[in-house]
């Protein structure tokens, strides 16, 4: 067996191949550029999706859980909204309607997926979806109004 020697204090840089730290430099100075946003919809239960188990939830109108069925969308590795067991109420969290197209398409994405059977939001934080903050953004990609909420037909 071949012994590996190092030198102490240059940590793992040391065993990366030629080349290799100089990337991960470029690409450290990269992240200054604003570029776009990481989206990411995950189970609430998944072990990747760490709020509600690791972390807090952050401030919030609605209450969030960890609960199976449900899903979280990330943005940039924060939470941006809750879709809650069934499709049919969301717990948004602060700043979300900056980056509203952005996790309604991931919404939308789980329906067509079909992670989600049937999007048909009727509350958004404890309160009726058809309030004008959350009917306008949703109705601005595709959701229709209904009887029970704001509805998605693919």
């Amino acid at each position: 067996m071949r012994r590996g020697y190092f030198v102490a204090g240059l940590g793992a840089a040391q065993f990366a191949l030629p080349g290799a730290v100089d990337r991960l430099r470029a690409a450290r100075s990269s992240e200054d550029e604003p570029g776009p946003a990481a989206v990411v919809a995950l189970a609430a239960t998944d072990p990747a999706q760490p709020y509600g188990s690791v972390l807090a939830w952050p401030s919030s109108e609605g209450r969030p859980s960890r609960t199976a069925g449900a899903h979280v969308v990330l943005i940039d590795g924060r939470p941006a909204v809750e879709l809650e067991r069934g499709g049919r109420s969301l717990v948004t969290f602060a700043g979300t309607a900056d980056k509203a197209d952005a996790w309604i398409e991931s919404l939308i994405g789980l329906a067509k997926d079909g992670r989600v059977p049937r999007l048909e939001i009727a509350r958004a934080n404890g309160r009726p979806s058809t309030r004008p903050r959350y009917a306008d953004l949703l109705a601005a990609s595709g959701f229709t109004k209904g009887y029970r909420g704001l509805t998605w037909r693919g």
